[in-house]
């Protein structure tokens, strides 16, 4: 009876090693998805609403709440020691609900700012630099560590639809918060704005502690080495850098991701001053492009995951076409600044859109596929390369479009063949990323042995799954 109650209890674990090391479970993605638009909410109240308030209600010049958000992309540089942090440390949740607690802090710091510029211009100054820096520290702990853990413990094959998932949930936490917010806001009070949020974000930090509670406990990274094993900073580092395919990754996220944002702070204008449209229009054209990025996210996480295992270069495909569409839309764009108002606008917007939104998410899904190439150990850190060049990108990218069209008007006189000139650029960055793309050799989905699926764990630290 004893030795029938052992074996029963063997199979027991085998089957539970074997669920775990299967990676994360739908249900699992989707409640880190819930931390990702945790984030987003709070990042949302702290850009895009705080510049609104410093420009309009504090009527600051509009180059301070600019540096001040190209000031948090630039902290994030720091991402590859933080994903190296997670790294050496084996667990990640300490830094993603760390990261989260020192964003929705520093974040409640930044808005309680504006009480100040008022009578002490200088301190308040001095408080809202600190306030960003220590945002951009938050995001980048969080969100790395957050990648880097789906990056280790999902399936190959699931990757797509992971990153999907995970990008329009943060995307879906973004809207949420900005009608919700932009309710509890009016009347407006400086005091109201800190108190909505302070109150964000201590409802994003206890989402995040509910949704990320026992995920990673109860599951093994697919592959990689106990956390012992793994290198200093530096080495691993190096090492990351010396793997191809991640620098060539890291120069096409560079490239991408620059073009993708130079475009972010010129469509309204452009839709304002070449095609008349009013500001509730140029705000539907913006919404409709999000609605066009959508799709495109949709689109990839639903093919990318059917055909994931069957063809391996899906994703692929996905960024280089994403790319192209990316280029072709931006070219008509172009052509349309010359020849407003006679172009279909939206329809071009839309198709920007789309693509805009096919490359983007199938390049993250890509990325969890390269997080864990190399030693398998460094999952945190190359997510932190690839995310610091994602923020310098986008840093440098809405400033250097507002810059070119503001150039190119002062040499040429010709407002339309200043915007010509620009998209025309942004297309040929979108040209250059899909010509890199294809250099780009990602992982194919091995299926497990059926050793590897009834093994039993060996007394090895829980962390990692003991090497065949």
């Amino acid at each position: 009876m004893t030795g029938q109650s052992a074996t029963m209890h063997t199979g027991s674990i085998a089957g539970s090693t074997a669920r775990s090391a299967a990676g994360l479970g739908w249900l699992s993605i989707i409640r880190l998805g819930l931390v990702q638009a945790s984030l987003g909410s709070i990042v949302v109240l702290t850009t895009s609403v705080l510049n609104r308030v410093m420009v309009v209600e504090l009527m600051l010049a509009a180059v301070i709440p600019g540096l001040l958000v190209g000031l948090h992309y630039g902290v994030q540089i720091s991402r590859p020691l933080w994903g190296h942090g997670s790294d050496r440390g084996g667990r990640r949740t300490p830094w993603i609900v760390g990261g989260i607690l020192l964003l929705a802090l520093s974040g409640t710091g930044a808005s309680a700012t504006t009480l100040l510029f008022g009578a002490h211009f200088w301190l308040a100054m001095a408080l809202a630099i600190v306030s960003f820096i220590l945002i951009g520290l938050g995001i980048g702990a969080a969100g790395t560590s957050l990648l880097a853990l789906l990056a280790s413990r999902t399936a190959l094959h699931r990757k797509p639809a992971a990153a999907t998932i995970v990008w329009m949930m943060m995307i879906a936490g973004i809207v949420v918060t900005a009608i919700i917010s932009g309710a509890w806001l009016d009347p407006f009070s400086f005091v109201r704005l800190v108190t909505v949020t302070a109150i964000a974000g201590a409802i994003a930090f206890a989402l995040t502690c509910l949704a990320i509670f026992n995920v990673e406990r109860n599951t093994v990274p697919v592959d990689g080495p106990p956390a012992a094993q793994r290198l200093d900073f530096r080495r691993s580092l190096a090492a990351t850098w010396g793997d191809r395919d991640a620098r060539l990754f890291t120069v096409f996220v560079f490239v991408s991701m620059l073009a993708y944002a130079t475009q972010d702070l010129i469509l309204e204008p452009f839709g304002g001053l070449l095609f008349a449209l009013t500001p509730g229009e140029t705000t539907q054209i913006s919404g409709l492009q999000h609605s066009g990025i959508l799709i495109g996210m949709a689109m990839v996480g639903v093919l990318g995951s059917l055909f994931a295992r069957k063809k391996p270069l899906i994703l692929k495909a996905f960024i280089f076409f994403g790319c192209v569409g990316s280029a072709v839309a931006l070219a008509g764009l172009s052509l349309s600044a010359l020849i407003a108002p006679a172009w279909p606008l939206k329809a071009n917007i839309f198709m920007l859109g789309v693509a805009n939104g096919a490359f983007a998410v199938a390049a993250i899904g890509a990325m969890m596929m390269l997080a864990s190439g190399g030693d398998g150990a460094s999952e945190g850190i190359r997510m932190g390369v690839w995310g610091a060049a994602q923020a310098v990108s986008f840093g440098l990218g809405g400033f250097l479009g507002t810059v070119a069209i503001d150039v190119t008007r002062t040499l040429t006189g010709d407002t339309p063949l200043s915007f010509a000139v620009v998209f025309g650029l942004e297309a040929g960055l979108f040209v250059a990323a899909a010509a890199i793309a294809l250099l780009i050799r990602t992982p194919a989905p091995q299926p497990a042995s059926r050793h590897s699926r009834d093994r039993l764990p060996e007394p090895s630290p829980s962390y990692a799954v003991p090497a065949e």
